[in-house]
């Protein structure tokens, strides 16, 4: 058994997915959340589950084909967003609080099982694995989008890590974005996993407008902020800035920053 705390990790998990306002982040992973529905294709009266959903934007996208559609997260607050999202446009959709460690749902539950850069952060990747298989049902679909080691994201993550290293014995989410992490998380209760590298590209006005956009929303960014000194701070919000430059495909001041993740389309046994 291992003696890594994950109850303490995932509780300090929550309570900086908590801070600030990741709806305000979200918006670039529409475009993610439809792809991810696209190649999955859920049909009407199928249902859906998105682990992890943060706001519920990949909820919302499925509940457009009229799916039964059910959103789950750990965050209180995003499923309050998300259930307001959702009754602005009209949308029926389950959202309930919770964590992809522990879904609170029986065996076989669902036709799909879909996440957005969400499951890849729980900290027990197996068990949260487990729980994915275990909910869908067999000949099922565990479609997800995700972040890899090269390009922005990799980057992104590395360089916070720099300034706060993450919890020790817990894997990185990036393992979710390659071949044998797959394997290791899914392989052994599906019949296949076909991934691809996809494209997203993030719209901001400037640079600096980028790096206040995740300074002031995004909880780890937030958070690591706050752990830090005035010259670190500073040097932080710099680096940021420098892995926007680099993945920035506008020639006219703007920023439209080039994402590079992982597409993963795994059909239950």
């Amino acid at each position: 058994m291992s003696d890594t705390d994950y109850t303490g990790i995932t509780k300090n998990q929550k309570e900086t997915w908590a801070t600030g306002d990741f709806n305000e982040i979200a918006r670039q992973n529409v475009v993610m959340a439809e792809a991810l529905c696209k190649a999955v294709d859920p049909h009407p009266r199928q249902r859906v589950l998105d682990v992890a959903c943060g706001s519920g934007t990949a909820a919302l996208v499925a509940e457009r084909r009229y799916c039964e559609v059910t959103g789950l997260d750990y965050v209180p607050e995003l499923i309050e967003r998300a259930r307001t999202r959702a009754e602005a446009n009209g949308q029926s959709i389950d959202f309930r609080v919770g964590d992809a460690q522990d879904l609170p749902f029986p065996d076989n539950s669902f036709d799909v099982v879909l996440s957005v850069y969400g499951v890849q952060f729980a900290p027990d990747q197996k068990q949260a694995a487990s729980e994915l298989l275990r909910v869908c049902k067999p000949g099922g679909k565990i479609s997800l989008a995700g972040p890899i080691s090269e390009g922005w994201s990799g980057d992104w993550f590395a360089t916070h890590a720099e300034y706060v290293p993450p919890p020790p014995d817990v894997p990185s989410p990036l393992l979710w974005g390659t071949d044998e992490g797959l394997d290791e998380l899914l392989g052994a209760g599906t019949r296949s996993i076909e991934s691809e590298r996809r494209t997203a590209l993030q719209y901001y006005r400037t640079i600096d407008h980028a790096v206040d956009v995740f300074s002031s929303y995004f909880g780890p960014t937030i958070r690591a902020l706050e752990m830090l000194d005035p010259d670190a701070q500073e040097r932080l919000r710099d680096d940021l800035g420098e892995i926007f430059r680099r993945y920035n495909r506008a020639t006219d001041g703007t920023a439209i920053v080039e994402n590079q993740y992982c597409q993963t389309i795994a059909t239950n046994e």
